[in-house]
């Protein structure tokens, strides 16, 4: 998946609003071994760094365009590698955590038990994910390319989210040994000030993937039909877009 740190950024202030509600659950403790996984910029990995006492974190990224952006120094690395990769190593941690990052991963139901083995006893667990499954846009885009022509642009190709309910999160963490649970759902709100302010917020993430598929005409056109939904959807400036993320917490 191609990344552009600029679009992404663009509303930067928006996407790092969840960081300290995520945060705030996490028993401080020194010396930690902290692992972030799908680190972007790395920006939220140095702030997660500097909140812990002599710990060290490294940042994990598969996006070359995003991990330029990062600067590493005594107790913050970073690495180009996938989050798939990552877990298939046997290191443990005394924090794993992710920010926005997981919802591009497949098969929750096998990610987060494959996640939590890779924690230390007495470790944590912070994650936090935007819920795709009932945020608008994202149900007005997956209902775009299902239809036709761009359905075959696609060859009937589409990215169905794998984020799931809490209900469900909770039994995978429960069985699998977590403790001082904490899981909600909280609506960060985005205010449009332009006709355009919606379409650009998911333009620097849920659409980049079938931007990537499409050749550029097709994408205009998928993107230029999918702009008029927005505005239907939304007619009046200023709107309001209740985005709405998961937030999760456990200890091992």
């Amino acid at each position: 998946m191609t990344w552009d740190p600029k679009k992404y950024n663009e509303f930067k202030k928006d996407r790092f609003k969840p960081f300290d509600d995520l945060t705030s659950h996490i028993i401080n403790k020194p010396n930690l071994k902290i692992i972030d996984l799908g680190c972007g910029t790395g920006e939220l990995t140095k702030k997660l760094s500097e909140n812990f006492t002599d710990s060290v974190v490294l940042g994990i990224d598969n996006s070359a365009e995003m991990l330029a952006k990062t600067t590493s120094q005594e107790n913050l690395k970073f690495k180009q590698l996938s989050i798939p990769d990552q877990l298939d190593e046997d290191t443990k941690w005394d924090l794993i955590f992710s920010n926005a990052a997981l919802q591009w991963i497949d098969n929750h139901y096998e990610l987060f038990p494959k996640i939590i083995s890779r924690i230390n006893t007495k470790g944590q667990l912070a994650i936090q994910m935007p819920q795709q499954n009932e945020n608008i846009l994202n149900k007005i885009l997956l209902n775009l390319v299902q239809e036709e022509p761009y359905s075959s642009y696609l060859n009937n190709w589409t990215r169905p989210s794998p984020v799931l309910t809490l209900d469900e999160y909770a039994k995978i963490l429960f069985d699998n040994g977590g403790k001082d649970i904490v899981l909600y759902e909280k609506v960060y709100p985005l205010i449009s000030d332009k006709k355009d302010t919606f379409f650009d917020f998911i333009s620097g993430s849920a659409l980049t993937v079938y931007q990537e598929r499409l050749q550029e005409n097709e994408f205009e056109e998928l993107a230029a039909e999918f702009k008029k939904r927005i505005y239907f959807y939304f007619p009046a400036i200023p709107s309001i877009y209740a985005f709405k993320r998961l937030i999760i917490y456990a200890s091992f």
